[in-house]
Formats: C-alpha cells, structure tokens, sequence
C-alpha cells in the first residue's frame, strides 16, 4: 500500500463510484479480507486511497472472469509479495480456464438435451410432456 497522507483520501461511497461497484460490495470485500480496511480521519471517516481502487478495480475484474474468491486471494497474494513469479499467476489462471471449458462443454450438452426436447413439444398439446419424461428419465 502507498502511503496515504501522500494521496487524498475518499470515502467509501467514492470510491464504489469510481469502481463502479456499490457500498456493500466494498464493505464485503473489506470484511473477507480481499480488500484491506483503510485507516481513519481525525474525523473517523474512511479514508481510501488510489492503491485501495486499483485493489478493488482487480478484485472486480477478476470476479467478471468468473475466478472464486480463493483464487482471487491467491492472486492477489502474488500480488502482494511482487517476489513471486508469473508462472504461479499461469497456474492459477490455467486451472482456471480448464474449469470454464468444462462448463462450457456441460452448457452445450444441456443446450443439445433442451433443444432436442423442446422440438419435441412441439405446439405443446401432446398429452404428455417430453420435458417432464425427460427429468423423470423416461424420454431422451
């Protein structure tokens, strides 16, 4: 972290703004400790600094990309300790990307079942729905 008396500070409803998140989600990550809690004003305000948006603008970005929130911990661990090297951000990230083609390929499967059960409905007057008989097992 910077040295905050170095940049002015803003207060939480800022800094949600300029991440475009809102206050719970700041208050959220403060509390699970992604997002460090910032020190006070004389006044006992938050007092965040651009190294807290830069901070939550990555944990925003990554959660876009569908990384948990252990992984983001471990990424910004990486983050933190400057000494480590690309390969382990690789690692987590390729993890990863192998979890969301997995999704994907399970999303395409499903899309293949829906598709071929809902051409079977037809105008949906049958007597019996394929869907249903699909979910019981009784129909493909």
């Amino acid at each position: 972290m910077r040295d905050h008396a170095t940049v002015k500070g803003m207060q939480r409803a800022e800094l949600a703004r300029r991440t475009g998140s809102n206050l719970e989600t700041v208050r959220y990550y403060e509390k699970v400790g992604l997002l460090p809690e910032p020190p006070r004003t004389a006044a006992g305000y938050r007092s965040y600094d651009v190294a807290h948006e830069r901070r939550l603008r990555f944990i925003l970005r990554a959660r876009e990309l569908g990384f948990s929130l252990e992984e983001i911990r471990g990424l910004l661990r990486l983050v933190d300790e400057r000494d480590r090297p690309c390969a382990e951000a690789r690692d987590v990230a390729a993890v990863h990307l192998a979890d969301i083609r997995a999704k994907i390929a399970d999303l395409r499967r499903m899309e293949r079942v829906l598709k071929h059960v809902v051409a079977q409905c037809g105008d949906g007057t049958l007597p019996e729905c394929p869907l249903i008989e699909t979910l019981f097992g009784e129909a493909a």
